[in-house]
């Protein structure tokens, strides 16, 4: 066996095997000898049939596969010996090159095309700058905070009239263009959250009203979408195109949100039995609460801010030649130039943000070990516990439910990825320099969008 590699340039190069019949005799003799022992030939009993004819049968298909073994054995190990750094797998050339004769099988020499990992540099140290976006903390935004909770832990009293926070209790009867009712149109009864009315015309229309009025709406108008519409009117989302735009809204209650007292009987609920003791202590912890929580989402708005810049200033030349072949063999559909074309500038740019992202972990040694992944799987899994109410199980427990998580491919791989952003956002807090800046939460917002 002897393998050799030829530079095309910086980012091609090929790669020939060649293979002797001493790389291959033994195990396609071995094989063949199975099939003689397991054929079924007429006029031959099992583990009788000649050789030669198993080799006439048979041995062009076993000799095709075993060649397709070693030569894939022999390119991987050639790879790893010589830590080629290859984007994507190497695939045959295009060029014809392949040598040897399969119905006289000889010496064959197997040609292969790969495309190489570009050397770049990523400039980011002290010497960068970039805004980190704090949202002001306001009196505001503390009073919005209070009044939410206060609402999650109120309860629903009838109201006099509809007002745009109140709950509509409704009757909904289909009508015909003219707006007389329709004869075998829906008739259902369900609700209205004013709160969801983004339509002012319709929202207008609503407020003020009282239990026995009547109004005509169109159903999209006051729900949140199709799904929303047909749950809404009791059919199915597939079923409201044949349907009327016009309804009749008959309010039979109206409900409204009672907010909660602020009492230590609240302040219990929220944070637990003598934690927090009056307005004052609750919100210095609604404010330290919202200041942690916006934490996590100014540090993604300087991961992206980062990630563009670098992005766009490190220079990283890909094989776009190769790639687009590889992707079109490589893809379990059929995939035409074109489509390539049209989805490769989208590809490449992931792409080369992996190799930055590596080469970022590579030179400042930043590692995901399994015991972190682990420690952070199980975190996960504990904060989705306590969205529910519920407590955390055992550590056994909870390791045997992370295990299983991070076994699941697609699972595991998301996970991952978030622990490596995580850890680059480290790494850019640490290593760049940081102009904070407060801004409102509307823009903070806006932003993010």
């Amino acid at each position: 066996m002897n393998v050799t590699r030829e530079d095309v340039d910086a980012l091609n190069a090929i790669i020939r095997v060649e293979v002797a019949p001493a790389d291959y005799e033994g195990k396609v003799k071995e094989t063949l000898n199975q099939y003689r022992k397991t054929a079924k030939i007429p006029g031959f009993r099992p583990g009788h049939v000649p050789f030669g004819l198993v080799q006439k049968q048979y041995g062009k298909a076993v000799l095709s596969e075993e060649l397709n073994k070693v030569v894939n054995e022999s390119l991987q190990k050639f790879i790893a010996e010589n830590k080629i750094d290859i984007l994507g797998n190497p695939i045959p050339s295009g060029k014809g090159d392949f040598k040897g004769d399969f119905d006289k099988p000889g010496d064959f020499e197997f040609t292969y095309e790969i495309g190489l990992a570009p050397e770049f540099e990523v400039a980011l140290s002290g010497k960068n700058k970039y805004d980190y976006h704090k949202v002001k903390i306001d009196k505001k935004l503390v009073d919005n905070q209070i009044n939410d909770l206060r609402r999650r832990y109120g309860k629903l009293v009838s109201a006099d009239e509809v007002d745009d926070s109140v709950m509509i209790l409704a009757q909904f009867v289909e009508l015909n263009d003219d707006e007389s009712i329709k004869e075998g149109g829906i008739l259902h009864s369900s609700t209205i959250s004013m709160e969801f009315v983004e339509d002012k015309k319709v929202k207008k229309s609503l407020i003020g009203k009282k239990v026995g009025d009547k109004v005509i709406v169109d159903p999209m108008t006051v729900s949140k979408g199709a799904k929303d519409a047909a749950a809404m009117l009791g059919v199915k989302e597939n079923e409201l195109e044949g349907l009327s735009d016009k309804f009749q809204v008959t309010i039979t209650e109206i409900k409204g949100m009672e907010l909660a007292d602020m009492n230590e009987e609240l302040y219990a609920k929220l944070f637990g039995e003598g934690a927090v003791k009056d307005e004052k202590e609750l919100r210095a912890r609604i404010e330290s609460d919202l200041a942690g929580m916006f934490v996590n989402d100014s540090d993604k708005l300087l991961t992206r801010a980062v990630y563009e810049d670098v992005l766009e200033k490190t220079k990283v030349e890909l094989p776009d030649d190769f790639l687009k072949r590889w992707i079109k063999m490589s893809n379990e559909k059929e995939i035409t130039d074109e489509q390539i074309e049209a989805e490769y500038d989208g590809y490449a740019k992931g792409l080369k943000w992996q190799l930055i992202q590596g080469k970022i972990f590579k030179d400042n040694e930043i590692k995901l070990e399994n015991e972190e992944v682990m420690a952070y799987t199980k975190g996960l899994l504990v904060n989705n516990y306590a969205q529910y109410g519920m407590p955390a199980p055992e550590d056994e427990e909870l390791t045997k439910s992370a295990m299983q998580v991070l076994q699941n491919k697609e699972e595991g791989s998301r996970i991952y990825d978030m622990l490596a952003e995580q850890k680059l956002t480290t790494f850019f807090k640490e290593t760049v320099k940081l102009n904070e800046k407060a801004i409102s939460y509307d823009e903070f917002v806006e932003m993010a969008k």
